[in-house]
């Protein structure tokens, strides 16, 4: 009999020393930090360190993604790979042709997608200092340079990221609200940010936490998005519509930038229950003002709270999002004060891998949790002089 053309693995093959390397540009990736739900010795918090809704999950999208009402589907079948039903259900909302929407995996496929289909060794993507953790991840993960434009005051501006942009800037991020500060650019910043670039840079506006709004601040960006060539704007069902765990994420631009991201998505990326889920959610816009109110309601009560103890060096930035950043620069520390506030029983977000250890970003929770954590930065700040 023949021998075979192959030799199995052994123990005792020669060490040559060699093993796969990494691209460069993929070893300098830092690992994206999710926010945490336990204390450092296992216990388990209550999580204010992830911006998820505290109301939860609109009953409606619970029913459909246990397979009543429209129905999650066969699990021994694969999904819908175009996600028709939930398009349609997007475009009809919003007032977009279906065939301009995309879906991702959460917004974060969207927004690496993004950055590899339109940039690459030797080119630039661009954003804010402070901006989402997840930009310089898609700039990285595709080879392209970051470039990081200087904040004021924790917020985007204008001058100053037109100011940034080269002869290589391929990508924009920006995000409206901003994650983690809050900051909020409102309609003719954008439209002037986006007048102000170059044709061939594409402005990927991030609109994750964009229902949080009122009617009356909409930034007009899938205005831009829906007549303009170089905008894509994103968002997702993880925040106000309470499906972080589904990972049900959408963009909408002009059709070659939608075709460019079909092209290179994960196939079947949206799960039979995240879109039937996603769809009765988008149906459900009862829950969905519900938590608005309620968001409005108490981020501007703990802002004030927070504002309170200014002479104790505490500082809320403004907030346009389901969360705020506070600013420690007095005694009490970020750090101090995230300690103590999991010592009584609450994880927040500390943020020292971001640039800012003297802040936490807390998440708006339910009426109770923003009273007892009001409660706990006063006693806090007051130890602490």
């Amino acid at each position: 009999m023949a021998e075979p053309d192959f030799q199995p693995a052994t123990d005792s093959l020669p060490a040559t020393g060699l093993r796969p390397m990494p691209k460069a540009w993929i070893a300098a990736i830092d690992s994206y930090v999710p926010g945490k739900s336990t204390g450092t010795d296992g216990q388990t918090l209550i999580k204010l360190s992830a911006n998820e809704n505290p109301l939860g999950t609109s009953a409606l999208a619970l029913a459909a993604r246990l397979g009543s009402g429209s129905g999650a589907g066969d699990p021994a079948r694969y999904p819908d790979p175009e996600s028709h039903a939930l398009r349609a259900g997007l475009g009809a909302f919003h007032g977009i042709d279906p065939a301009r929407i995309v879906m991702g995996t959460g917004s974060d496929e969207l927004l690496n997608l993004a950055a590899q289909a339109f940039a690459g060794p030797g080119d630039e993507v661009l954003f804010v200092r402070y901006g989402f953790s997840v930009y310089e991840i898609a700039a990285r993960r595709c080879g392209a340079t970051p470039v990081i434009a200087p904040d004021r005051d924790y917020a985007a501006d204008v001058d100053v990221l037109l100011g940034c942009v080269s002869p290589s800037t391929r990508v924009l991020f920006i995000a409206n609200p901003n994650n983690p500060t809050g900051s909020y650019l409102p309609r003719a910043e954008l439209a002037r940010l986006h007048a102000g670039l170059p044709g061939n840079v594409l402005l990927v506006v991030d609109q994750a936490y964009a229902e949080y709004l009122s009617a009356d601040a909409d930034d007009g960006a899938l205005a831009l998005a829906l007549s303009t060539a170089n905008v894509l704007v994103t968002r997702t069902f993880s925040k106000i519509y309470g499906l972080a765990g589904e990972r049900v994420g959408w963009a909408t631009g002009a059709p070659e930038l939608i075709d460019m991201l079909n092209r290179i998505r994960g196939p079947f990326n949206l799960t039979l229950t995240g879109q039937a889920a996603a769809l009765a959610a988008l149906e459900d816009q009862a829950f969905v003002e519900a938590s608005r109110v309620h968001n409005h309601a108490e981020r501007t009560r703990f802002a004030a709270a927070v504002a309170a103890l200014g002479n104790h060096g505490l500082r809320p930035l403004p907030s346009e999002a389901n969360f705020v950043l506070i600013e420690f620069s007095g005694a009490l520390t970020a750090e101090t004060a995230y300690k103590g506030l999991m010592d009584h029983g609450f994880i927040t977000r500390w943020l020292p891998g971001q640039g800012l250890p003297q802040c936490l970003r807390i998440t708006i929770g339910t009426t109770a949790e923003i009273d007892r954590v009001a409660l706990v930065l006063r006693q806090l700040a007051e130890a602490a002089r």
